[in-house]
This record gives C-alpha cells, structure tokens and sequence, in this order.
C-alpha cells in the first residue's frame, strides 16, 4: 500500500527532515531501493519515488533498504497505537518471534490477540500497508543487517538471533535481496570481542528526548537488586526463559540515540530484548505531537516548555508506561493523562 500525499512526502526527503524519519520510506524506481527520508543521498527524481508507511511495505512492493541510510536503524514510530491496539500487541509478539515459521503462524498469531486472521491481515495492511508475513520477514532481515553492520557475531549467530530457521536460508533471502552474500555487508570493525564485551546496537528516537528526566524516572521506581544506575548508564538484571543475564543503557545525544549493550547467552533472545528497551525507553514516542497536544491545557504548557522531550518510562514486563493513570478518564484519554503526570511530577522536583 502506497501513501498517496505525495508531493508532502517528496518534499520532506528533498529537505532531508528528520521529522518524518520512520514515518515513510521512499522507494526509488530506477535503483530497486527505499531510503529514509534523511538519506543523505541526492534526491530523486518525483516521478521516480514510491511512498511507503512502514519499511514492509516497501520491501513488500520489491525494494531493497539502502546500503546508506540504513533503514534498520531508523526510529520506530508507535502511530497506529491507540487506534489498533490488537497491531501493537501483534508487532510486539512478532518481535518474540511469533512468525519466525510459516504463514501457519498468522492463524496462530490472531488467536492470540482474540481475532481471525482476515481481520489481523486487514489491520496490517491498513496501518503498516503491509501483511504480518512482509512485516516479520522485514524485521528479521532487518535485524540481521544491523548485526552484520554493528557486531562481529559469526553468521550462524546473525541467522539465529534474526529468527532464520538456517545459515542456508538466511543466506539465500539476503542474496534474493542484495544480490550478494551476507559477509559483503559486514564492515570492518576489529576483533570480535562480543563474547567479553557483550553485543552492542544503536537504537534511535526522534529529537528532544530529556535523558535525565528518563533516568530520574526509571531511578525512583527501580528495584534496587534489578535495576540501577552507573556514571549516567542504566543496567538492568534480565532472565528470559530462566536464563539471566544484563542490559545496559548508555545515551548518545549526538547520534539521537542510546547504545543498548546486551550480555545474554543465548542470541536467540536479542530481537525481544531489544523491544523491551524501546518500551522501557519509549524510543517510538512522536514527542513533538505528543507536546502540542498535552500544550493545549495551560497547565501543562509551561511545564511542557521548561521539559522538552520528557518522556514517561515502560514496563519491562509488559506494555504500559511506569506512572500513575487516573482511571477515571476517558480510555482514550489516560496515555495523554500518563505523559501529564509524568510532566508534573518531574517538572516540580526541578
């Protein structure tokens, strides 16, 4: 499904404005490749440019992601929760591997979220202009690409932590779509220290994100034994599937992004630790719509002024933010009244 403003949308990647990077991907006829918006190449020509809402749907459409601007490690951008809620649980049981199989799995996936499988294809392609399938095939050749660019994991560790039922398999999607082996990605980053150091991946949001009022917040609900601060850097005690091991979280102002450092024996295990630091972290935030509509009460305007990019932290276990909700507001309403307590009560220690 292609977005239709076209003439909005060629602008923005004309312009190279990051306020639309995550929001749409542009695929470029006469080169087979989808770029985000602030893909430092020149722009193409209009009557060349496909528009697209999420990733999947370009690569759905026949393009492959851009070798440059890395569409990988474009922020995340949450716009359809609030209106299908079932797409937000869906996307965060993808990210476990729910359709790491077969198309088998999409029945198996709706039935989960309590609906048919017709109707979990609809939303899909309504929200993301994309199927489930599209969706979690973009996402593990996604993940592996910011592997084979980020880490120095063996092959078989990119294929398995990237939700590949094999090394064969993964070799073959990654030759069908780059027309070369994954090895030709990889770039030259030293000796392969992930075994000691642990695996390291950027993880963008977009600007302002208030990284003292997020740790100021995750520092007043921590459990002490689980989580806790060092020199500005969260670290967490995580066990999945009875096997423990450590998140830390570093902030990279200049980059519009944080450095996720995961120590965890199993690599099949990264792609869900990996959605439980964006939650944590609330990396898809639309801060800017966020603010302007949380501006509109002059109460919370000044406040909204004197804290721009604060954000209210998630649940590492599950999927809400780590604030008091007044219950008594508008279901609607209580993300907004969530943010709104998170403003007042930062803003009012300064």
């Amino acid at each position: 499904m292609e977005l239709l403003d076209r003439k909005t949308y060629y602008r923005a990647f004309q312009s190279h404005d990051a306020r639309f990077d995550g929001r749409v991907f542009v695929g470029v006829t006469s080169t087979g490749i989808y770029c985000r918006p602030i893909c430092p190449a020149r722009a193409p020509k209009f009557e060349n440019c496909r528009f697209f809402a999420s990733a999947a749907a370009a690569q759905e459409a026949g393009f492959r992601p851009c070798l440059r601007c890395r569409p990988e490690i474009a922020p995340d951008l949450a716009f359809w929760r609030g209106t299908a809620n079932t797409v937000s649980r869906a996307l965060a049981l993808i990210a476990d591997g729910a359709l790491d199989e077969d198309e088998a799995g999409v029945e198996a996936l709706a039935e989960r979220l309590g609906v048919g499988g017709r109707q979990l294809r609809r939303l899909f392609k309504q929200h993301l202009g994309a199927s489930p399938i599209a969706v979690a095939q973009t996402r593990r050749v996604l993940f592996a690409k910011q592997l084979l660019h980020d880490t120095r994991l063996s092959m078989a560790q990119v294929a398995l932590a990237s939700g590949f039922g094999s090394v064969r398999r993964f070799n073959e999607t990654f030759h069908d779509l780059f027309d070369r082996p994954p090895s030709a990605l990889r770039r030259k980053i030293g000796a392969d220290t992930s075994a000691h150091d642990g695996v390291t991946l950027r993880l963008a949001y977009r600007p302002p994100y208030d990284w003292p009022g997020m740790l100021a917040a995750l520092t007043a609900r921590a459990a002490p034994e689980t989580e806790w601060l060092e020199k500005d850097v969260w670290h967490r005690r995580i066990e999945l599937d009875g096997i423990q091991g450590t998140v830390a979280v570093a902030h990279l102002p200049e980059r519009n992004s944080v450095a996720v450092t995961i120590r965890f024996p199993s690599v099949r295990a990264l792609p869900a630790i990996v959605a439980r630091v964006r939650r944590v972290f609330d990396l898809g935030a639309d801060i800017a719509t966020i603010g302007s509509h949380l501006a509109r009460d002059p109460r919370l305007a000044p406040l909204i002024a004197k804290r721009p990019g604060l954000r209210a932290p998630g649940d590492w276990e599950r999927d809400t933010v780590g604030v008091a909700v007044d219950n008594k507001a508008p279901p609607a309403w209580r993300p907004w009244h969530a943010y709104a307590v998170q403003h007042l009560r930062m803003a009012s220690h300064g």
